[in-house]
């Protein structure tokens, strides 16, 4: 079983133990109902010709283990805004990530970005509860979702107002994500099976489809200027999500400026 299955397996018993504490009846008469600002900050940031980073704040990954000892979420939070960042993506899957739905809730009323809700959703359970905690955007990751979970995901966040990225990883997946109309695509460079990176991934699916007017996020990879400019000059894309390389730098305000520069 590789990571991704393991993180699957552990969700479903999560999501089955939060469905008794509360009860969707009641998640759903608590969602915020949104109006789809984090694609329309990511359009904002087009129009103006300007790099739109979504800056992530994570405390850990299965591959790398802890990036930070001393994590401060609202802290990281705020030197993104303060530097720059389009949007904020927040790490809630808390037991490969180490991350949390508080962090999102924290962050959601002190800084005033748009929030991706950075989970492993399989059930439109999730959807109403990250409305609930004051998300704006969902993740779809469509290497383990099906058809039917994906619409079914992507019907919730709809009906919630928020946006949801559509995680590809490959060309048949593309051909799956291209239907969806609203949905923002996102290219993963990193393999979720050997969590290996490779920038040509977002590239060679790039080439491969007439994207027109979608909005593209490429994803995971990212850590200096030169790999923007590569991308950029490549697809035209200029929204990414980076995290590790700005976590883990020694300034996180002097590590935005370079990118977005």
């Amino acid at each position: 079983m590789n990571i991704l299955d393991e993180i699957i397996v552990r969700k479903k018993l999560e999501i089955i133990e939060d469905k008794k504490k509360l009860p969707l009846s009641e998640v759903k008469n608590s969602i915020n109902k949104n109006d789809f600002n984090f694609k329309k900050q990511l359009n904002r940031f087009k129009e103006q010709n300007k790099i739109a980073i979504v800056a992530e704040v994570k405390k850990a990954s299965p591959s790398k283990g802890v990036f930070v000892n001393d994590f401060d979420h609202l802290s990281i939070a705020k030197q993104y805004f303060e530097s720059g960042a389009a949007c904020l993506s927040i790490l809630t899957e808390k037991n490969y990530f180490l991350g949390s739905k508080r962090y999102l809730q924290d962050i959601k009323k002190k800084i005033n970005l748009p929030i991706l809700c950075k989970d492993f959703f399989i059930d439109p359970y999730q959807v109403y509860e990250a409305s609930m905690i004051g998300a704006d955007c969902i993740l779809i990751i469509l290497k383990s979702s099906s058809d039917e979970l994906v619409l079914n995901l992507y019907d919730a966040a709809m009906e919630c107002g928020l946006d949801c990225i559509i995680e590809v990883h490959d060309k048949d997946e593309m051909e799956r994500a291209i239907k969806f109309e609203n949905a923002i695509i996102g290219i993963n460079n990193r393999n979720l099976k050997s969590f290996e990176t490779d920038l040509k991934t977002t590239v060679n699916i790039c080439n491969t489809f007439n994207l027109g007017e979608k909005t593209l996020i490429c994803e995971s990879g990212i850590n200096n200027k030169e790999d923007i400019n590569y991308i950029f000059e490549k697809t035209k894309i200029s929204n990414f999500l980076v995290g590790e390389s700005l976590i883990k730098s020694s300034s996180i305000y002097d590590k935005m400026k370079e990118l977005i520069a």
